[in-house]
């Protein structure tokens, strides 16, 4: 492993988050399989997105920005908790969301309202529609001696990326602590940078270890995540040596992105009743779910432990029904 390059970063949440066995759901599936509760992470509702930003907003400051631009869907908890960060940092938050599924003011909606943030809808189904109006709206600010930053959806760009790789390390110390004899880590891929950091940090810190990405979106990850686990990579001074055994997205998006599915409904129970963890209906019930149809049909192997990689986002249990 070369010298990392150390970037810069605002430390805004609470680290490390608990990891630990599933004992309830380990003894019914058979399986030893653990959950990395980055749902906690001590911001808002907590989630994935705070790792992201950290290295995000640093870079913002860096450059001398008072005002941060994102996106993302009605009910987007990278979104939420992009506002959450920008007001403790004391900047300006401006979110420029798709006007697709719950608009009311229900779940991260009511959350986006209490943190200050602006909330602009668009009705397209490009983002880069929304872009160009992050572009003009920076051009109206700059006039007005302002400075904006924009991130771009899910905080998903090599140097977001760059915040799950400190997952993974942290995951590898709390293994061995465990015990856990790791074989396989699973997320939620929405977007594309969580994932794509848990490849690289599987690279740095677990090796020999498998990352399934549960897309629960139809974007071309298989593409998207080696990509930009390669640009963090780059960033942190490292390679990326793949094989084909070290990464594989598997879809369950169901009836459409953001969507719940009527069938993961039961595995989301069976969480909640049995460990008392709550998972939203579109990305970690999802992903959740997803992992256990392949677990069932044999995909993990006979061999090793099963980390899942809780993402966050339970606002969106106040904002949609089950499906």
């Amino acid at each position: 492993m070369n010298e990392q390059v150390k970037l810069p970063r605002l430390r805004l949440g609470v680290y490390p988050t608990p990891f630990y066995k599933l004992e309830n759901i380990s003894a019914k599936y058979g399986r030893n399989i653990w959950i990395k509760r980055d749902d906690l992470c001590g911001v808002a509702l907590g989630g994935n997105k705070v790792r992201k930003l950290e290295y995000l907003l640093a870079d913002a400051r860096a450059q001398g920005c008072d005002t941060v631009f994102t996106t993302g869907g009605a009910q987007s908890n990278h979104a939420m908790l992009t506002a959450a960060c920008a007001a403790r940092l004391g900047m300006k938050c401006i979110l420029i969301l798709k006007q697709r599924g719950v608009t009311e003011r229900l779940g991260n909606l009511i959350l986006d309202d209490i943190y200050g943030a602006q909330v602009r809808f668009m009705d397209t189904d490009s983002y880069d529609d929304i872009y160009n109006e992050m572009r003009r709206m920076g051009e109206e600010l700059a006039k007005e001696g302002r400075k904006a930053y924009a991130i771009p959806v899910g905080g998903s760009t090599p140097l977001g990326a760059v915040g799950y790789t400190e997952c993974v390390r942290e995951i590898a110390g709390q293994a061995a602590e465990g015990p856990a004899s790791i074989r396989h880590l699973v997320s939620a891929t929405g977007s594309g940078g969580t994932t794509a950091g848990l490849l690289l940090g599987a690279k740095l810190y677990l090796p020999g270890v498998k990352v399934t990405g549960m897309g629960v979106d139809d974007d071309p990850f298989e593409d998207i995540v080696p990509g930009l686990a390669a640009g963090a990579a780059e960033l942190m001074g490292q390679s990326l040596d793949r094989t084909p055994d070290d990464f594989q997205i598997v879809y369950h998006v169901g009836q459409g992105y953001a969507i719940p599915n009527a069938e993961d409904t039961p595995s989301i129970e069976e969480l909640a009743r049995t460990e008392g963890i709550l998972l939203d209906p579109v990305y970690t019930g999802k992903a959740w779910a997803g992992m256990l149809k392949l677990l069932w049909e044999g995909y993990f192997g006979n061999e090793g432990d099963i980390v899942f990689v809780h993402t966050g986002g339970a606002a969106a249990l106040f904002a949609m029904e089950l499906g």
